[in-house]
């Protein structure tokens, strides 16, 4: 499809004041479930949504599709955006408490299993070596680029989380050097510009270290790219994986700092405790 094609979902939202009432029927559910039809075949579909299998073929012929096919390629298109309605299913069983903890564990199992000692030790001796380390994020990235920040004051000065509220981008980049370090976090739904910035970044000759979901494919220029399972069994991402990694990473840079980190550490703790904040 065409990158100004209008999505799945806004074709059926178009299309439900026309359709007939099976159709619409059809129309209502996948606009609630639309991962459905991504995941289903015709038939599938029709015994889920509770109409016939003629119903489904008029339908998509309705929203401007060939064939079934086409219309579910469409709707993959959508699943892989992000889009959190592709992800909610129609129906679960079972344990949700479990299953919850069981998608969360394989995902950050299989995550750090394609992390090695190192990759995990050359990124925090650029941490600990840059002349200012920049955590960056958009969206759901940015609590994970603010927490990265947080855990690494413990030992570093300069590390800043951007943006922040009323900053654009280029107020920062302009600020990159060779000596700095990026860590961008680019996690589904990214921000249309996200390329642009990777690209930006590279240009600026400052090492990058991004960190995403396995959706988005290897990134060629970063000089680390680590890539986290954020597989879901309900309508949002599970992101216990990057918060995992962040975690390894901060661990390693402040264990590899040293004295020098212990000394700063113990001067934070001397702040706190002369100003009572804690």
């Amino acid at each position: 499809m065409a990158s100004n094609d209008p999505s799945f979902l806004t074709r059926i939202r178009r299309a439900l004041p026309e359709l007939h009432p099976a159709e619409r029927k059809l129309g209502d559910f996948l606009s609630d479930f639309p991962g459905e039809l991504a995941s289903y075949s015709a038939s599938e579909l029709a015994d889920l949504a509770g109409v016939s299998k003629a119903t489904v073929s008029r339908f998509v012929r309705r929203l401007g599709y060939a064939t079934y096919e086409d219309a579910r390629r469409h709707a993959r298109e959508g699943q892989a955006s992000g889009s959190r309605l592709f992800l909610a299913p129609a129906a679960a069983a079972g344990d949700p408490i479990a299953a919850h903890a069981e998608i969360g564990s394989a995902n950050l199992r299989d995550t750090l299993a394609r992390v090695d000692v190192p990759t995990l030790d050359a990124i925090a001796e650029a941490i600990l070596s840059a002349r200012r380390v920049w955590a960056i994020g958009f969206r759901a990235s940015q609590p994970f680029a603010s927490y990265l920040r947080w855990q690494l004051t413990q030992v570093l000065s300069q590390v800043a989380a951007i943006p922040g509220p009323g900053h654009t981008m280029g107020e920062h980049l302009a600020s990159l050097a060779p000596d700095d370090l990026a860590i961008v976090f680019a996690l589904r739904r990214r921000v249309a510009g996200t390329e642009t910035l990777l690209s930006e970044i590279t240009a600026s000759g400052t090492p990058m270290l991004l960190i995403s979901d396995e959706g988005m494919p290897p990134w060629p220029e970063a000089t680390w790219h680590l890539r986290c399972q954020t597989r879901s069994n309900g309508p949002l991402f599970n992101h216990v994986a990057v918060m995992g990694l962040c975690h390894l990473i901060a661990n390693r840079a402040i264990e590899r700092a040293g004295a020098a980190g212990r000394e700063r550490l113990r001067r934070i703790e001397q702040m706190n405790d002369a100003l009572g904040e804690l």
